[in-house]
This record gives C-alpha cells, sequence and structure tokens, in this order.
C-alpha cells in the first residue's frame, strides 16, 4: 500500500510540474533566461521532496510550484512592460567579436575563455573569427553570427534569379498512419491520392516512415531503402497528377520504380510525341 501511495504521489506531481512548465512558455533548456532556469531548477526541488517523503503531504508540493509559477506570470509581464526591468533581469547583448577581432576585455567581463569562443563558433558553422564581422552573446547564453560580405551564402536574389514562395512542409503519413487533419489543410491533396502515389511507387502505406507535402513537392521516406522526392501537378486525374522527380534509391530499386514511372499514361503519351 505504501508502495502504490508513492507511486501515485510521484505521477500527480510530475503530471503537475509538467502542466506548470507547459504554461510558462515553449523553451528548451538552453534558451532559457537566468530567472526562467532558476525558477525551473527550484521547482524540480520543490516537487522531488514530496516525491520521495510519504510523510509530507502531496498539498506541499503543489503549492510552491504554483507560487513559482505566479512569480513567473508577475515577472514575465514587467519584463514585457518595462525595458529597464528586463535589462536588469536578463541583461544585454555583448558584442564579443567585432570586425574579426575577439575582445579580450569582453571576454574577462563574461569570465569566457578562448575554448568557449571557439566551441560557440563552431555551432553557429563559422570555424575561424576572420570569417565573422560580428558575435553577439545573448542573453540565453547563445552566440548570434553575422558574416563578413565576402562570406556570406549566395542568396537567389544575389544573382537575380526568383523563385516561388516556400511552402512549409505538412506531415501526412507518420510511421505508416495518415494524419487526417493536416490532410485537410492541403488543397488538392487527399489520402486517395497519396495512397494512388505509393501504389505507383510500390510502396506500402505501412513501409512509410514519413511523407511530406510542401506546396507541389513531395518527400517521402520509407523504412527501408533511400528517400523519393515526387512533384504534384495540377491535373483532374490523381493517378496522372503525381510524378516522381528524384529517387535516390539503389540501383535495382530506382529501375523498378522507373518502369512504374515510364508506366504512367501521360508519360507514354509524351514518349510517343
Amino acid at each position: 500500500m505504501r508502495m502504490l501511495n508513492l507511486f501515485l504521489r510521484c505521477i500527480i506531481l510530475y503530471f503537475f510540474l509538467l502542466l506548470a512548465m507547459r504554461l510558462m512558455g515553449k523553451r528548451q533548456l538552453g534558451e532559457l533566461q537566468p530567472f526562467e532556469l532558476a525558477i525551473t531548477l527550484v521547482a524540480s526541488e520543490l516537487v522531488c521532496i514530496p516525491m520521495a517523503d510519504a510523510s509530507i503531504p502531496i498539498i506541499y508540493g503543489i503549492i510552491p510550484v504554483f507560487s513559482l509559477f505566479l512569480v513567473h506570470i508577475i515577472i514575465t509581464k514587467l519584463a514585457t512592460k518595462s525595458v529597464r526591468f528586463r535589462k536588469f533581469l536578463n541583461g544585454k547583448p555583448v558584442i564579443i567579436i567585432e570586425k574579426g577581432n575577439i575582445l579580450p576585455d569582453v571576454m574577462k567581463e563574461l569570465n569566457m575563455n578562448i575554448d568557449d569562443i571557439m566551441e560557440a563558433l563552431r555551432g553557429s558553422g563559422y570555424f575561424n573569427p576572420c570569417d565573422v564581422e560580428y558575435a553577439i552573446l545573448e542573453t540565453n547564453g547563445s552566440l548570434t553570427v553575422m558574416p563578413k560580405s565576402a562570406n556570406k551564402p549566395v542568396s537567389p536574389e544575389d544573382i537575380g534569379l526568383s523563385l516561388p514562395p516556400a511552402a512549409l512542409p505538412v506531415t501526412v503519413i507518420m510511421e505508416g498512419e495518415f494524419l487526417g487533419e493536416n490532410i485537410s489543410k492541403l488543397d488538392g491533396v487527399t489520402k486517395e491520392r497519396m495512397l494512388t502515389m505509393l501504389d505507383r511507387l510500390n510502396i506500402k502505406q505501412e513501409q512509410v516512415l514519413v511523407l511530406l507535402v510542401a506546396g507541389e513537392d513531395v518527400f517521402l521516406q520509407p523504412y527501408k531503402g533511400d528517400f523519393i522526392t515526387a512533384t504534384l501537378e495540377c491535373d483532374e486525374d490523381a493517378e496522372q497528377s503525381v510524378t516522381v522527380k528524384d529517387a535516390a534509391m539503389p540501383d535495382a530499386e530506382a529501375e523498378q520504380h522507373e518502369s512504374v514511372r515510364s508506366a504512367d499514361p501521360k508519360d507514354t503519351k509524351e514518349s510517343e510525341e
């Protein structure tokens, strides 16, 4: 009976703590501001005490967590309304690399060393400080890097290339199951149309790890084999409106899928022409 009591106390306190953390907002541990991290650590410690000791009433774990949740809400509201309070609470971003030069005085002030800076730079995709125009240490400890103009990636706009608007990929099949709610958000995409595509590719629904649709582009990753990309065309005939544009598969499988594609009436018509 005592073991069952401890088990139930742990379940109740865990879900109450989880609820409180969710209400405080969705952030990863590395993105927490200092006051948020402090509240998270204190709350978890307070819950552990009544979890392990059955002699302590469970309410003694719930009330402190609820109190910390209220403190978090109040601090967040004050920080939203007052810039000064927000700077006092979280600090402010600091430039640590300027025009490729690491600033030793700032390093000393922040209690950082070269290893810390180089690790943060590598995490941002840069291995040499001379490639960086500015690097800013944010209040949550992350490093934001502005590369020098000569080291910026070339964008379509730089070369005058016009591209269609980007579309957000939507998961249609996940681990062999259709997500009906997601399908309803996509124009021209139906379960039957996706099943037709899978049938033409000789892939069963339960063999699909994930299938994403982004505009007219389809990404399909089966459990076995490499990914396949396809295009949804604006055609009323579902069977003719899905064409494979790329398949990263072993040669034998690629030949099999190529034969399936060539069986498409539309492809046959084009070959006859």
